[in-house]
Formats: structure tokens, C-alpha cells, sequence
């Protein structure tokens, strides 16, 4: 449960980071990146933790990874994770 919170707090910290790039930018295409980088890291990444490794350790942090990018996307309503790209016109 612990590394959950952990895995969380690390997509939240990824997200804050590269959503500082994104809007330094300002541009499209740097939008678009910055949600693939993010689903890739927040889905894929938990993916691949929980059904590739199979340990305690890494299904808690990939279910933190998913759970992290999930509840970003519906608290901002996509503005986070770039799901929602009219919001940044």
C-alpha cells in the first residue's frame, strides 16, 4: 500500500515537471509530446511493473504509476496529463 502512495507522489512530481517544459514552450506539438510522455510513463510504465515483474514491490508502485496518471486526469479534467488540449488555447 505504501509503495501505491510512492508511486503517486512520483507521477505527481514527473507530471509537475514536464508540465513546466510543456507550457515553457507553448507550442502544439510540445503538448502532444508531453501527454504521450506522460501516458507512456503513468500507463505503460504501471503496466509493465505490474504485468511484467510480478513482485509486491512493483505491483504497488505500477498501481500507484496508473492510479497517479487516473486521478490527475480527472481532478484537472485532462488539463495535467494534456488529455484535454483545448483548455491550453
Amino acid at each position: 500500500m505504501g509503495l501505491a502512495f510512492a508511486g503517486m507522489f512520483g507521477y505527481f512530481i514527473v507530471n509537475v515537471m514536464v508540465g513546466l517544459v510543456v507550457l515553457g514552450l507553448a507550442s502544439t506539438v510540445a503538448i502532444g509530446v508531453g501527454a504521450g510522455v506522460l501516458a507512456i510513463l503513468g500507463i505503460g510504465g504501471g503496466l509493465a511493473l505490474v504485468l511484467l515483474r510480478r513482485k509486491s514491490w512493483s505491483l504497488g508502485l505500477g498501481l500507484g504509476l496508473m492510479l497517479g496518471w487516473a486521478i490527475a486526469s480527472i481532478v484537472s479534467a485532462g488539463y495535467c496529463t494534456g488529455l484535454n488540449p483545448a483548455m491550453y488555447a
